[in-house]
């Protein structure tokens, strides 16, 4: 019996080793996209045996949750799908493996991925040969409307009497503010509806996310092309503040009461419940916008309005392999199959954002949903809040000054620019740039 009973431990033992052998884990934040990834990898578990684990932290607890278990070199991810600015600290500081020689051993080629996405996904430095992530979730802050509100004939009429043009996707952030004020404290089928749910969270990363919309349609530059970390001038240039004045407009003339510190769920809130006529948001939210219209709702989505240039804020995430992982062996099969191009199109068509360009080239494409020609549009027009390694020290003094000045009304767009350089310029001496 005892040696029946040690054979028995013994085989446990071994399946159970085998077992975890088999199986990594991924995580990323919860959202849509992360579902439509879950059910994705189904096939590859079927494929190879390997059985994937997840773990999702809601965004709000997102960067805190996984930039600690790095920090702390921990083993409980194999594979992270981390944001874009995450990508410098992660290859400097040694998080992530370096994937060049994966690459040229399994045949991927990063010329195979939308430029931007490579650039601002994968390298480190910025558009060097460097690659520690695969492109895994292309997206841009972008913009949904109640389309149906737009088609009404005598809401038409009204607008155009009063602003000479048609109701429909605003050309510039003027015509933004004239359509989104044309909506504010409007009674419509017996409900008061408001302008623009718009970002103004101030505890991570939303307000920053939101007024470099505005920034960059204005043609703000982070810093001197020709000499870097240089940003006077730059950053607080006549149009930047032009653009930090117009947001806080924005804010004021057409956001819904109490949205003062709004980010995405917010956003979505607003809209879902009829209380905006436009909503700003990131792509990944839009299959599942389209899929909840009904009772009468239509909606619209478009890129981000130009102004002086047009440019859109990057989201979006690449997909690593943790460092301190002991499966680094399963997570690099993981990265294999999910770049292959007959998974990338199957990522695009449960709600993900493929950066592949067998899919985003397609001819059929463009037409595939009711957002995906915005998607286009965006995903060439992309700029990144800094990738430095010291990004979150780089944050949240912006995230500060910014809501002080467009949410609290304290000082003005130019005292706020000035003083987040200051800041900045303390992070980056400090960081040994200046």
């Amino acid at each position: 019996m005892k040696k029946i009973m040690i054979l028995l431990f013994v085989s446990l033992f071994s399946f159970s080793v085998n077992s975890n052998a088999k199986s990594i884990t991924l995580g990323w934040a919860a959202w849509d996209p992360a579902n439509a990834l879950q059910e994705l990898t189904k096939e590859f578990t079927a494929e190879t045996g390997i059985e994937v684990n997840f773990e999702f932290v809601p965004w709000p607890n997102f960067a805190d949750r996984m930039l600690n278990e790095l920090n702390n070199k921990g083993k409980t991810f194999d594979l992270l799908i981390g944001d874009s600015q995450w990508i410098g600290a992660g290859a400097t500081y040694g998080h992530y493996v370096k994937l060049n020689d994966f690459f040229d051993k399994e045949g991927i080629s990063m010329n195979d991925f939308s430029p931007a996405t490579v650039y601002a996904y994968s390298t480190w430095p910025k558009g060097s040969e460097n690659y520690y992530a695969l492109p895994a979730m292309g997206d841009a802050l972008a913009w949904a409307y109640r389309k149906d509100w737009f088609d009404r004939p005598e809401l038409n009429s009204e607008f155009k009497k009063k602003h000479g043009y048609d109701l429909g996707v605003p050309a510039n952030w003027n015509q933004l503010h004239d359509m989104c004020s044309f909506f504010q404290g409007r009674e419509i089928d017996g409900q008061k509806r408001y302008g623009a749910a718009i970002n103004t969270e101030r505890g991570s990363e939303g307000i920053t996310m939101g007024v470099t919309a505005a920034m960059y349609a204005w043609g703000m530059e982070y810093q001197n092309p020709d000499k870097p970390y240089d940003m006077e001038g730059y950053f607080n240039s006549p149009q930047a503040v032009e653009a930090v004045e117009f947001y806080r407009k924005l804010y004021e003339d057409c956001a819904p009461p109490g949205h003062s510190d709004a980010y995405m769920v917010a956003n979505l809130d607003a809209y879902k419940s009829g209380q905006v006529a436009f909503q700003m948001n990131w792509y990944a939210f839009w299959p599942g916008v389209s899929k909840e219209d009904s009772d009468g709702r239509v909606s619209g989505f478009f890129a981000n309005p130009k102004q002086n240039v047009a440019a859109a804020t990057l989201g979006g995430q690449g997909i690593s392999v943790v460092k301190y992982s002991d499966k680094q062996d399963l997570a690099l099969e993981y990265i294999k199959w999910f770049a292959r191009p007959d998974v990338q199109q199957k990522w695009w068509d449960l709600g993900g954002y493929s950066c592949h360009n067998d899919v985003l080239n397609s001819p059929s494409f463009p037409t595939s949903t009711v957002y995906a020609q915005g998607f286009l549009d965006s995903m060439g027009i992309v700029k990144d809040f800094w990738q430095e390694p010291t990004f979150v020290e780089l944050m949240l003094p912006m995230q500060e000054a910014i809501h002080d000045y467009v949410v609290n009304g304290k000082g003005t767009a130019k005292e706020a620019l000035d003083k987040i350089i200051v800041e900045w310029v303390d992070v980056f001496e400090a960081d040994g740039k200046l």
